[in-house]
């Protein structure tokens, strides 16, 4: 007779979700290891479908169980089954975890940029650099034949007074004379302060 009872049960009938749920609102560990072992499976799975990590997946499926036992009152069975608003669940906190690394992952990346900026705005340096270029080109227009010779040999091309006199063929007291003149009126040109 005993075997015909044993033989009777269905172990592997489902417990009621929504009274484990009552029960799990009040409080009851028991209640919510049953209702753990039930849900804990497709918890993890949905977890994983979103996460695609491992370890963040267990990590995720822990806190969203670790809700189920905090919020368990806030289940309304007129709302959906329990299963339902335990995979809703896990769906938010997967896509919340997915959200909360990609942002992450951007702001070291901004970060890293950030690091490598240079302290000073290349493209305004670049510009300026050619504007006072430009400015000089016209300035040096404003000299003579032989101060623009003068000045740009010696400051262009790195020759010495001695050099500027004999590629001229100038005295070099000219030479000296010219530079002199020359560069004064390029300071005058350019605004530069004596």
């Amino acid at each position: 007779m005993k075997e015909a009872v044993e033989i009777g049960k269905n172990p592997a009938a489902e417990p009621n979700l929504p009274d484990l749920m009552a029960e799990v609102a009040r409080g009851d560990t028991e209640a919510f290891a049953t209702l753990y072992d039930v849900v804990a499976g497709p918890v993890l799975g949905i977890v994983r479908r979103v996460v695609r990590d491992g370890a963040q997946s267990e990590e995720v499926a822990q806190e969203v169980l670790v809700e189920v036992w905090r919020t368990a009152a806030r289940y309304r069975p007129e709302r959906g089954s329990v299963m339902n608003w335990v995979l809703t669940l896990a769906h938010q906190r997967s896509v919340d975890r997915v959200r909360s690394v990609e942002a992450s992952a951007a702001r070291e990346q901004r970060a890293a940029l950030l690091d490598r900026t240079p302290e000073f705005d290349e493209v305004t340096e670049q510009v300026e650099a050619r504007l006072e270029h430009e400015q000089v080109r016209r300035c040096l227009r404003t000299l003579t034949e032989l101060q623009r010779q003068s000045v740009t040999l010696a400051y262009y091309r790195g020759l010495t007074y001695r050099e500027v006199a004999e590629l001229l063929s100038l005295p070099l007291g000219t030479v000296k004379t010219r530079l002199r003149d020359g560069l004064i009126r390029l300071r005058d040109c350019l605004g530069v302060a004596a």
